[in-house]
């Protein structure tokens, strides 16, 4: 009787034990399975909090595809986007802010990342002021085919960044 109990538990920790390493590999396997543009445009702040980029498992990516799909055409099917889904105007609208960014000498000083996602373009990372927040939130805004700016940027290094932090870097 206590040779079965004690069979049980082991194998029942063995179980347990296996399904860990299988739901921790399955955490860590995840990708950029859209193709989001995602870059790093300067580098200045050196201990600005690195973002993390958009990654998904593959549970998560089933189940944003059928949102993706929606909210991309909508775009389309309401006279907005001459494109037939937003989302592929993001490889074009991503290089062209990465290239504003960089030949502003207003954003020299600063620490930053981009994400388009449907013609919506993230910024993440550090500036040096509140001034510099704004006004880089406000240039991006006037860039064509640029819908909305999601401002994450946070003002220096320290403090909780407003945007998810690559996992390496926790």
């Amino acid at each position: 009787m206590n040779l079965r109990r004690t069979f049980a538990w082991r194998g029942g920790f063995a179980l347990v034990l296996a399904c860990f390493g299988l739901a921790s590999r399955a955490q860590e396997e995840r990708s950029n399975v859209f193709d989001d543009p995602f870059l790093r445009v300067t580098r200045s702040l050196a201990l600005c909090p690195v973002p993390e980029g958009p990654l998904y498992t593959a549970a998560q990516a089933r189940s944003q595809s059928h949102i993706r799909a929606e909210k991309g055409t909508t775009c389309h099917d309401w006279g907005r986007c001459r494109l037939p889904n937003a989302y592929l105007y993001d490889k074009e609208i991503i290089p062209r802010v990465a290239t504003f960014i960089r030949r502003d000498d207003r954003f020299q000083t600063t620490s930053v990342w981009i994400l388009g996602q449907r013609r919506w373009v993230y910024l993440k990372g550090c500036v040096s002021s509140e001034a510099q927040r704004e006004q880089l939130e406000a240039e991006v805004r006037l860039i064509d085919d640029v819908e909305a700016v999601i401002n994450e940027l946070m003002v220096g290094v320290t403090g909780t960044p407003r945007y998810d932090v690559e996992r390496d870097a926790k």
